[in-house]
C-alpha cells in the first residue's frame, strides 16, 4: 500500500515530487537515549517504502541535532545510507545548519561559518547521500538576508549541495531571499497551537512564490497526540520540559483543553488525533508538508498516511473554530528571554 497525496517542491526544485508528510529525523539523536540504528533505520525505510514510484520521501535533519550538538543525526544517516544505498536516490535530505554553539546552537551567517557547516554536513555524510537542501536554522540579524542567501548560491554554483531553505523567517525575509536565489522550501511551525498571525502570512506569501512550506512540530511536539498527560509523562532530559507550554502547570493544564476539542473531532472521524492534526495542517496548501518526527516505524506509518485522511469542510471548519476561539498559553520555545530567533 502506497500513500496518495504527494506534493511538489518549489524554487530549483520545482520538478521534484516528496510525499506530502516528510520524515524529522532529529529525535532518533537528540535525546539522553539515541534510539539504536536498526530500529532508526526501520522507520526510515518504513516511509520511504510507502512513497509511489518516482516519489521521494523528504528526510529532514540537522548538524547539530545531539545532546552535545555534534553531527551524531548526519552520522546515522550516513551509516543508513552505507547499509541501504539504494535509498539514497528515493529521498530528499533537507539539513539545518549555520550555527555555532553557545551554550546552545545560535546563527552565525558569516561567511566563514556557513562554509564550515556545509562542509560538515557533506564530511559526516561521507558521500553516502547527496545533500540536497540546505538552510540556515535561523536568520541571522548580524547579516542581511540578501547577504547569506547570496553566499548560499555561491556553494550552490561551486556544488556543494543543489537548493537552499530558509527557516523561521518572516514573510519579508522570505521575499528578499527568494529575490536572490529561488527557495525550494521554507521549514516553519505549524500546528493547531502554532498558527500566529506571521504563520498565515508566510504561508499566503510561499503559496504567492510558490514555495513548498515544510511544517515542523505539526503535533505540537507531540502534545496534541493526547498522549502526554502529565509533565511527569516526558522523559528525565527531555528538552520539552524547559519549554514553556510544558513546564509551567498552568499552561500545561490549561492546554489539555485544546487537545480535548480536537480528539473530540478526530474520535468522531474515527481517526487519532495524530492523523486529524497531520491532516489538518497538510489541507493549508497544496505546497505545505507536514513534518512530524518519529523514530518507530508504526508511528513513521502512521504520520505517513496521515495526509490521505480527507477532511470534510464541516471538520476543517470546526478545527478553525477552535483555533480562532482559543488562547494557548504559554509562547513556542523558552520564554521571552529567550526568543530563539523566531521569524527572524
Amino acid at each position: 500500500m502506497t500513500v496518495q497525496s504527494v506534493a511538489t517542491l518549489g524554487g530549483t526544485a520545482y520538478h521534484i515530487t516528496v510525499g506530502k508528510v516528510a520524515h524529522g529525523l532529529m529525535m532518533m539523536t537528540w535525546t539522553p537515549n539515541p534510539v539504536p540504528d536498526e530500529i532508526c533505520f526501520d522507520a526510515i525505510k518504513a516511509g520511504v517504502d510507502a512513497m509511489p514510484p518516482g516519489v521521494k520521501m523528504l528526510l529532514n535533519s540537522g548538524e547539530f541535532y545531539a545532546q552535545d550538538f555534534g553531527t551524531a543525526n548526519l552520522e546515522l544517516l550516513a551509516r543508513f545510507f552505507e547499509k541501504y544505498p539504494e535509498y539514497a536516490e528515493r529521498t530528499f535530505l533537507s539539513v539545518k545548519g549555520g550555527a555555532k554553539t553557545e551554550g546552545f546552537p545560535v546563527p552565525d551567517a558569516s561567511p566563514e561559518n556557513l562554509r564550515r557547516s556545509v562542509t560538515a554536513i557533506n564530511a559526516a555524510l561521507r558521500g553516502t547521500k547527496r545533500l540536497d537542501l540546505f538552510e540556515c536554522s535561523r536568520v541571522d540579524s548580524n547579516y542581511s538576508v540578501e547577504h547569506t542567501i547570496g553566499i548560499l548560491s555561491g556553494f550552490v554554483k561551486e556544488g556543494l549541495f543543489d537548493h537552499i531553505g530558509m527557516s523561521e523567517c518572516s514573510t519579508e525575509s522570505l521575499r528578499k531571499g527568494n529575490a536572490v536565489h529561488p527557495i525550494s522550501a521554507v521549514e516553519i511551525e505549524v500546528s493547531p497551537w502554532a498558527i500566529e498571525p506571521e504563520t498565515k502570512n508566510v504561508l499566503k506569501t510561499a503559496e504567492e512564490l510558490g514555495i513548498a512550506v515544510v511544517a515542523y512540530s505539526p503535533l505540537g511536539r507531540g502534545f496534541l497526540t493526547g498522549q502526554i498527560k502529565k509533565f511527569e509523562d516526558l522523559p528525565e532530559g527531555d528538552v520539552r520540559r524547559h519549554l514553556t507550554r510544558f513546564r509551567n502547570p498552568e499552561y500545561f493544564q490549561h492546554n489539555l483543553t485544546l487537545v480535548d476539542k480536537l480528539t473530540e473531532i478526530a474520535q468522531k472521524k474515527d481517526i487519532t488525533p495524530s492523523r486529524l492534526c497531520i491532516a489538518f495542517i497538510g489541507s493549508l496548501g497544496k505546497k505545505v508538508i507536514p513534518l512530524p518526527g518519529s523514530s518507530h516505524v508504526k508511528r513513521t506509518l502512521e504520520n505517513t498516511y496521515s495526509a490521505d485522511a480527507e477532511l470534510t469542510k464541516e471538520e476543517l471548519d470546526a478545527i478553525w473554530e477552535i483555533i480562532n476561539s482559543y488562547e494557548v498559553k504559554g509562547d513556542r520555545y523558552f520564554g521571552a528571554e529567550q526568543a530563539m530567533h523566531l521569524w527572524g
